[in-house]
């Protein structure tokens, strides 16, 4: 019986070993054929190591947790222009947004912080690892989408200058990209890999990621499987918003917080006002 039980269990999924320590226990504690049996200590023994190996290496430990944020505001956040490759700092709102994130995270237990190297997302992660003693791991995979051409421009410019391929954009920008930068599906081929080693190599930590507004809205649309074509239109990444994923393995998270900014002294109106897309809140005729 000794042997039988040696040989099988290690084939066992974890999940599945609950039910055999009962029927071990049973065999060695109530059976009583086995109770005066030498096989009992053998049988005792497998017991107490799987017990073991479930409460060190089992589902009762916890899942790794990602704290995903967007950088805080920025100047070219205030005008609606697209800023992927741009390389702009903080607002002194996006500072304001960002302290107020800090705080609401100084009593969190932080084991690592990765940041994409854009001075914005870099200049996030500094503020935020400052009262956790870390320095921020630049991450290039964790940039923005590079918008080519329109980079810099306004919605209203772009549209005017690029009109037919902005209208092609609009209706399909994971696989669509503008000239010279990059479609949805560019980035995420991209930072996918990036987060299943960060989750790899941080099994069973807290683990604080800034990035981008595009670049989250992309990645969380991918993890849940949502319908990626349409995540511009679906999803929105405030400035200096928190999202939390808790992953059970690199391919199986858990959304357990998304777009929060509870966290700010004060929401502008413009926050909840701004529409995500012209799907989601079409523009005035006269616009």
């Amino acid at each position: 019986m000794a042997v039988l039980i040696w040989s099988f269990s290690p084939a066992c999924k974890l999940k599945r070993r609950g039910a055999w320590l009962g029927a071990i226990f049973n065999l060695a504690s109530l059976n009583p054929r086995l109770k005066n049996s030498p096989h009992t200590p053998i049988i005792k023994a497998a017991g107490m190591s799987l017990i073991n190996e479930c409460s060190t290496k089992g589902r009762y430990r916890m899942p790794t947790r990602i704290y995903l944020v967007r950088h805080g505001a920025t100047q070219l956040t205030e005008e609606d222009r697209f800023a992927g490759s741009s390389d702009v700092n903080l607002s002194a709102e996006g500072h304001r947004q960002v302290a107020s994130l800090a705080e609401r995270l100084k009593n969190e237990k932080l084991d690592a912080i990765y940041a994409s190297p854009l001075a914005r997302t870099l200049e996030t992660a500094c503020i935020l690892a400052s009262l956790h003693g870390l320095e921020p791991i630049p991450e290039p995979c964790l940039r923005e989408i590079d918008y080519g051409r329109w980079e810099g421009l306004s919605r209203t410019e772009v549209k005017r200058d690029f009109q037919a391929e902005y209208a092609i954009w609009q209706e399909d920008p994971f696989t669509i990209a503008p000239q010279g930068g990059e479609s949805g599906l560019n980035v995420l081929n991209r930072v996918l890999p990036v987060v299943r080693r960060i989750v790899e190599t941080h099994r069973h930590q807290s683990v604080l990621v800034v990035s981008h507004k595009g670049t989250n809205r992309l990645l969380i649309s991918s993890l849940l499987g949502f319908d990626v074509r349409a995540y511009r239109d679906r999803l929105d990444q405030s400035p200096a918003a928190l999202n939390i994923l808790d992953f059970m393995s690199e391919v199986r998270p858990r959304l357990r917080l998304f777009n929060d900014i509870s966290h700010y002294e004060g929401i502008p109106a413009r926050v909840l006002s701004r529409r995500l897309s012209e799907w989601w809140d079409p523009p005035a005729q006269n616009e």
